[in-house]
């Protein structure tokens, strides 16, 4: 048990993970057709601070070498992948449930055999995700695994996503301890824009127990308005992905679930949020999973809530906002 006191946070690394299996990966069902989403087994974020998080749970304490990743990445294109997925597959999404671009964490070597691998193996990428802060980011790399995917038979697409998780500056930084300022993302967005890259921006509803379930949803409407604007004055392709927050097991969230001072936002919140974001130049996509990190009862899906689960997954396919009218 690993005790993070300047952040309250209890839980063990996965140390005893065998380093050359990814962490985990599922296939998921947007607008732009079949995507793979991959978590790589590496060293974990070093950030590790944010609030509701134990995501760094399922990574290593310790270095992962580049040859340990190599061989993560053949699994995945050799195992995970048959012959129909990789011909079918338009969507990667790379994370190592921290940053990417964090050479320290996720060697570049790596990286670049990665994006090889997926060139020769899957002819109908449109679009690689990769997940990090912002700080990580160097345009000049950035450059060249652009240039790098358009060698595919398609001419791939880069995406970067990032954590923003709450609009309120104070949500976000001072209680969920993000550390990310509006001034950093609004260069952030602009830069991107200039590259023509794709924007992927986490937000989280109502994260925090300071807040009331009210005031999560119209922070996150805020948020949408935020980014629409953005997406406007830069020409920017945004997408908002939405997680209502689970209580994460050995987390502060985890504390004030117990003591009765925090509960899940209710999934019926959401649908609010979808229908503000219809006509808005962004797209939306709705996390329905908590990964198998929730407390016992601490999940947002509750009894009842199947029927609009599935509408909200139909909503992540096609985007259909005639099913929230």
């Amino acid at each position: 048990m690993v005790e993070l006191k300047e952040i309250n946070k209890f839980y063990s690394y996965n140390n005893d993970h065998e380093p050359g299996l990814p962490a985990d990966s599922w296939f998921q069902e947007p607008p732009e057709g079949l995507t793979l989403f991959i978590v790589l087994y590496t060293q974990t974020c070093r950030w590790s601070r944010c609030l509701g998080c134990n995501l760094p749970s399922l990574m290593s304490e310790h270095h992962i070498s580049y040859r340990d990743i190599m061989q993560q990445i053949d699994y995945i294109f050799n195992t995970i992948l048959d012959d129909t997925k990789k011909k079918d597959l338009k969507k990667i999404i790379l994370s190592n449930n921290g940053s990417v671009l964090d050479e320290k964490t996720f060697s570049t070597t790596a990286l670049m055999y990665f994006i090889a691998m997926m060139n020769m193996n899957c002819p109908g990428i449109e679009t690689l995700t990769l997940e990090t802060r912002p700080e990580y980011v160097d345009w000049e790399e950035l450059e060249v695994l652009s240039r790098a995917l358009k060698e595919g038979d398609t001419q791939t697409k880069l995406e970067v996503a990032i954590g923003f998780e709450a609009f309120d500056d104070t949500i976000r930084n001072d209680y969920f301890r993000k550390g990310l300022e509006l001034k950093i993302f609004e260069e952030f967005a602009a830069r991107m824009a200039k590259y023509k890259f794709r924007l992927k921006t986490y937000f989280m509803l109502k994260p925090v127990p300071q807040i009331t379930e009210e005031e999560g949803v119209e922070d996150i409407k805020k948020g949408v308005d935020y980014l629409h604007d953005i997406a406007c004055r830069h020409g920017l392709d945004i997408n908002m992905h939405l997680n209502p927050t689970y209580v994460a097991r050995g987390t502060p969230l985890e504390d004030a679930f117990r003591q009765g001072t925090y509960t899940p936002p209710e999934l019926e919140s959401v649908t609010e949020i979808i229908r503000h974001a219809k006509d808005k130049k962004i797209s939306l996509f709705i996390g329905l999973d908590d990964e198998g990190l929730a407390v016992e009862g601490g999940s947002f899906i509750r009894e009842g809530d199947e029927t609009l689960a599935k509408k909200m997954q139909e909503f992540n396919r096609t985007q259909d906002y005639g099913l929230f009218p």
